[in-house]
Parts: structure tokens; sequence; C-alpha cells
């Protein structure tokens, strides 16, 4: 039995089902899966934080408690909180975040959910 790689990278994103639509959140939800399988076929630990934009959660709190988890080599931030302008303030909340609880934390972006890794690999020592 594979034991799982110890978790280096944390990725903060935009929960897809939790995003006020109308729009089908089941083809992001998958493709983030996928980004995420690639840590574990190169052997490298990864924790997700998905926030909502519906209400749900207090954003600044479920970051702050994935940020204080553990110490991170990497922090992905996903493409939701960059690609709308409506989420400019919480693209720069989540930055000083990330800041302030991981500033040992390299920051990355990726540019699609299957880019997730590679994002984070440009980054990992």
């Amino acid at each position: 039995m594979d034991i799982p790689a110890e978790p280096r990278v944390l990725v903060i994103g935009l929960d897809p089902y939790r995003v006020p639509g109308p729009w089908d959140p089941e083809p992001v939800a998958k493709a983030i899966e996928a980004g995420l399988a690639e840590f574990a076929e190169h052997g490298v630990g990864v924790e997700t934080c998905l926030v909502g934009l519906d209400g749900s959660d207090d954003v600044t709190a479920v970051v702050e408690n994935a940020l204080r988890a553990r110490p991170w080599e990497c922090v992905v931030i996903g493409g939701g909180f960059r690609h709308s302008d409506d989420q400019a303030e919480l693209l720069e909340q989540v930055v000083n975040l990330i800041r302030r609880h991981a500033p040992d934390a390299a920051i990355a972006f990726n540019s699609t959910p299957a880019t997730t890794y590679e994002a984070a690999a440009r980054w990992l020592g």
C-alpha cells in the first residue's frame, strides 16, 4: 500500500459547486480532480482549499486555517480568483493571507486546472 506523500503544496481555489450560476460545474470539478492526480503521479503531496462564493464560507477564516495547517513550499492560486474582475479584492486578500501566514512559500498561478502541478513544479526544489 502506498503512503501518500506529505503535503508540500496547497491549492487555493473556488469550489465549482458553490459558484453562483447558471453553469455546469461538473467539467471544472473533473478538471480539478485530473490536475490534482498529477501530484500523486510525481510523488508530491498536495492539499486543496476550495472556497465557495455562495456565502457559505468565511473565506478569510477558511484560507487562514489551510495556510496555518503546516509549512507549505508552494501555494497555487487557482484561476477563478484571477479571471474575473469581480474577484479582484478576493485575490488581493488571498495573496496577502499567503504573505502573512506562509511567508516562505512560493506563490504560483495555474492557467487551467490541468496545469496546477506544472505551476507548482516551477517552484519546488
